[in-house]
């Protein structure tokens, strides 16, 4: 078994030096909104989303540069999430990663100008040649990214769920209700990183249908993980402002299950997502050794 922590720590730090090249500084005065951009995704992170880039594509003998460039791309898209939901008409956080959020830090309109700016980046840099030399493939991972990002299936529609859920608790079923919020929301960024690995590797039904099961699996761990740290974590390592949930009387998979069992669920969520990867082998080691990472991160 790896070290998973330091496994990830050394991509992070190597992902960062990657990602300090995407930031061409303007002369002039809307250089501002570059800044933002540039502190909001400089501003730490684990880097789980393109670490699964990485490790999925990596089954499939895919070249390094290729999968580094789609998880910039994710990762300038999931930056931009995290600036609209700080935002004070969504989550309204003063801290992100330890530091304060963008809108904190610069200003609200350079925030909501900083996140577009991140989005849209997203698929100028999926589109490029050097992200794959294959048309179809970078087509393939454009539209990927658009529905797991969008407004029907996606995060967006995930969010929105999420602000409504308060009012739809007592009128709809809450298992059912929460399974979706997380599954679009926090899922489908997830997904997306393994489903990217795949289409990078041009993967075939039996070991693509495998990574889809994984990602469902520990994207509902996430989700789960996330819940429990804002009941006990420790908001200096978490980063972000804690106890916020029960205070906002949130749909969370702790408030339906209660602390022990939601810990019981992401365990047995954690056996089968790593029992999913059974068709890899050794080969998928370090992504099974994602999966214990997840149920007993601590930030």
């Amino acid at each position: 078994m790896v070290d998973i922590r330091a496994e990830l720590k050394d991509f992070a730090a190597a992902f960062n030096e990657e990602l300090c090249q995407y930031f061409p500084m303007p002369q002039g005065p809307e250089k501002r909104v570059v800044e933002a951009m540039e502190y909001s995704v400089l501003n730490g992170g684990k880097r789980i989303r393109p670490f699964l880039v990485k490790e999925t594509a990596k089954l499939f003998d895919v070249p390094l540069k290729q999968s580094i460039r789609v998880g910039a791309a994710l990762e300038m898209l999931h930056v931009y999430s995290l600036i609209h939901d700080d935002l004070p008409a969504m989550d309204n956080d003063d801290l992100r990663r330890g530091k304060p959020t963008c809108h904190k830090q610069f200003d609200e309109a350079t925030a909501i100008l900083a996140g577009d700016a991140l989005l849209t980046y997203a698929f100028e840099i999926l589109s490029h040649k050097n992200t794959h030399p294959d048309a179809k493939i970078r087509c393939q991972l454009v539209q990927l990214l658009a529905q797991a990002a969008g407004g029907f299936r996606g995060m967006v529609a995930g969010q929105m769920l999420d602000l409504l859920a308060e009012n739809m608790a007592a009128t709809q079923n809450s298992e059912e209700l929460i399974y979706k919020i997380e599954e679009m929301k926090t899922g489908r960024l997830l997904r997306f990183a393994i489903e990217a690995g795949a289409v990078l590797g041009e993967a075939d039904l039996d070991a693509h249908n495998a990574l889809m099961l994984y990602a469902r699996k520990i994207g509902l761990t996430f989700q789960i993980s996330d819940d429990i740290l804002d009941v006990e974590g420790d908001q200096a390592l978490v980063g972000k402002t804690l106890h916020k949930d029960e205070a906002q009387n949130k749909l969370t998979f702790v408030a339906l299950y209660g602390l022990q069992g939601a810990k019981d669920l992401a365990r047995k969520l954690t056996d089968e997502a790593k029992e999913a990867l059974a068709i890899f082998g050794s080969k998928a080691q370090t992504l099974a050794d994602l999966a214990e990472f997840i149920i007993s991160r601590n930030k």
